[in-house]
């Protein structure tokens, strides 16, 4: 029995256990193991169970087995957050570990439900399953509020490859990688001389975009004459106390003596100080001077302060998340509150189905105001930037308002995330924000990893977890857009598209 006839002759469970084994395996491509290349070997090997199995409703499950091995492994960091305050929350623990990668290891499953009831009953149908896992992770990535994390494109954020991303950007890069770790498998199936073109144009390709973009990264980091000095504080207050009487005050006076240290760099003293998200909880009406000493620790430079920023209404609190652009003497000269908020962290969906419920705590948070939606602030003295709260920049569009901005600003909170995997890949994917705009992105991270990254995801200054400090630097010049600014998703619209139409005509005339 040859290697095709025992995957056909799998029972469901075995297949579904092989496929499963195969999606976790192909999380590894991304940090912090950083192994692109096991998409070689696991992309192939989810293709032929696919093609090998008689019915879409068959192809489906192996779908939902790759599916949930790959999000299992990838974010398994997602259940750090219900240990923090584990005598409350521990017992949703199963919602991060089994029911999210389950809930969208289905966008996996009918993407290749879909693939199978098309192809033409071969592997030859890789086509139609690469374009339809493609348009799978584009619907992950944008609805019900989307959660576009671990895109099997951003395998390649190590590499020179991932500067393809400049130039069309996450899910064209997701197709891309899809097609090229897909082809292998179709050696089973071509003639000799054909199957040496399926195993060496993937590793051809990767060359050229590898060597692509080696050129397209320059030597030196540009700068302007007049670039500002930034820098980055980074308190390290752990989660489980930040917010406890006796110790919020101490990270609180931390952040006050980060601001207030003489310059880290050659550089001189700093002209912008960013703080990480929710830094401080403040009313105004209660806390103002509270902003006066933040100034005067600054000595001069402005400040984007992350804050849980309270206004009062009559009796209540409004919160928002939110960042404050401070004036060297104290003034709030701009408020930017977070738009995209978290679902279960920040906001409760349904609410009134879960208050019916009796289920209201399970919002960690909860009740926070949405924001307007994303800026470009323009301030005297202040190069124009945006910033991106967390896990706004998770999303690949709608970073900005109707204005490029010099640079992006990613105040972040990556306590939530665990020690392990969640911040390095929170990152990784800031990295490649700063690729897809050609622009600078300055990362605040309470407890790590901050950083300051050049236009081409280049990091010129990091703190690592789980340490308090600051570090300096000079903010990189910005590119001219890039092709993704100015086109967006098109590229990879018009791809896909071009693939199934070949994939139909192929099918109607049975080559």
């Amino acid at each position: 029995m040859n290697g095709a006839a025992r995957f056909a002759s799998m029972g469901r469970w075995r297949r579904g256990g092989l496929a499963a084994l195969s999606g976790a395996a192909m999380a590894l491509g991304h940090a912090p193991v950083d192994l692109p290349w096991v998409l070689f070997l696991t992309v192939p090997l989810i293709v032929v169970l696919v093609a090998q199995v008689p019915t879409a409703r068959a192809a489906a499950w192996v779908g939902w087995f790759a599916g949930f091995g790959y999000f299992a492994v990838s974010m398994h960091w997602i259940g750090y957050a219900f240990l923090v305050d584990a005598e409350r929350f521990a017992w949703l623990l199963p919602i991060g570990t089994f029911a999210l990668p389950a809930g969208l290891a289905f966008f996996w499953a009918l993407a290749f439900g879909v693939a199978r009831r098309f192809w033409p009953g071969t592997i030859a149908g890789l086509p139609w399953l690469v374009a339809i896992w493609s348009l799978a992770e584009f619907a992950r990535g944008n609805i019900l509020t989307g959660l576009p994390w671990a895109l099997p494109g951003y395998v390649w954020v190590e590499t020179p490859v991932m500067q393809t991303a400049a130039w069309v950007g996450p899910y064209a890069m997701t197709l891309i990688t899809l097609v090229l770790t897909g082809l292998p498998a179709l050696a089973i199936v071509l003639t000799r001389r054909a199957r040496v073109v399926a195993l060496v144009l993937p590793i051809a390709t990767v060359a050229g975009l590898w060597l692509a973009g080696t050129a397209r990264i320059p030597d030196t980091v540009a700068y302007a004459p007049d670039a500002p000095v930034v820098r980055v504080i980074q308190p390290n207050a752990p989660q489980e106390l930040k917010w406890q009487r006796e110790h919020a005050w101490r990270f609180y006076q931390r952040a006050l003596q980060l601001t207030a240290a003489p310059p880290v760099s050659a550089h001189g003293a700093p002209d912008i100080i960013v703080w990480p998200e929710a830094t401080l909880a403040l009313v105004l009406e209660q806390n103002g001077e509270e902003l006066r000493n933040i100034a005067a620790a600054a000595g001069g430079a402005h400040v984007l302060a992350g804050t849980l920023y309270g206004e009062t209404r009559g009796a209540d609190v409004d919160w928002s998340n939110a960042v404050l652009t401070l004036s060297p003497d104290g003034e709030i000269l701009h408020t930017y509150r977070k738009h995209h908020l978290v679902p279960f962290g920040e906001y409760l969906p349904l609410k009134p189905l879960f208050d019916a419920l009796g289920l209201s705590q399970f919002a960690v948070i909860g009740g926070m105001q949405r924001g307007e939606g994303p800026e470009t602030v323009s301030l005297p003295g202040l190069p124009a930037f945006s910033p991106l709260i967390c896990y706004e920049a998770i999303f690949p569009n709608a970073l900005m308002g109707d204005t490029r901005p010099d640079w992006l600003v990613q105040p972040t909170n990556d306590a939530w995330f665990g020690p392990f995997a969640g911040p390095q890949q929170h990152l990784a994917q800031a990295r490649i924000r700063a690729i897809e705009q050609g622009l600078p992105l300055v990362r605040a991270a309470n407890t790590g990893i901050s950083a300051i990254i050049d236009p081409h995801g280049r990091i010129m200054t990091s703190l690592p977890l789980d340490m308090h400090g600051a570090t300096d630097g000079r903010l990189p010049a910005p590119l001219a857009p890039t092709l993704y600014a100015r086109t967006g998703d098109w590229p990879w619209w018009i791809a896909t598209a071009f693939i199934l139409l070949l994939a139909q005509a192929r099918r109607r005339t049975g080559s």
